[in-house]
């Protein structure tokens, strides 16, 4: 069975996608690829995609990945009423009350002058008796 996925190129830390149609027993790194439709980057999401192809495969019962059918559903291509998108996933933050915009605002903090802080050890200080 064939399926429309996305192969990874690009150097390290700068991941580029292509998409492309292979075997599904394959894996997308072993670059056995019937054909290539496109690509996408990433960084600047922009993507690139041959629809004629991929409706073309799509049509004689290519299976496309999540991530590949959202592309290609954003690019304008037709997907078969057969294929199956996931739910979007929802996330929920573990601990909300120690995230730093849920703390209590920091007590501004007055500085003295050096000045000050003798007049103030001056005034503090106890009256010895003699």
């Amino acid at each position: 069975m064939l399926s429309i996925r996305m192969q990874r190129t690009g150097r390290k830390g700068h991941a580029m996608f292509r998409l492309v149609v292979q075997e599904s027993r394959l894996t997308p790194t072993s670059g056995k690829v019937v054909a290539q439709l496109g690509s996408f980057d990433p960084h600047t999401k922009t993507a690139i995609v041959n629809g004629e192809k991929a409706s073309f495969y799509l049509k004689n019962g290519a299976q496309p990945s999540d991530r590949a059918a959202y592309l290609l559903a954003k690019e304008g291509v037709e997907l078969p009423k057969w294929v199956s998108k996931s739910a979007p996933k929802t996330r929920t933050t573990r601990h909300p009350e120690k995230l730093r915009k849920n703390q209590p605002a920091p007590e501004a903090v007055v500085e003295e002058t050096p000045d000050e802080e003798v007049a103030a050890a001056v005034v503090e200080a106890p009256a010895t008796e003699a």
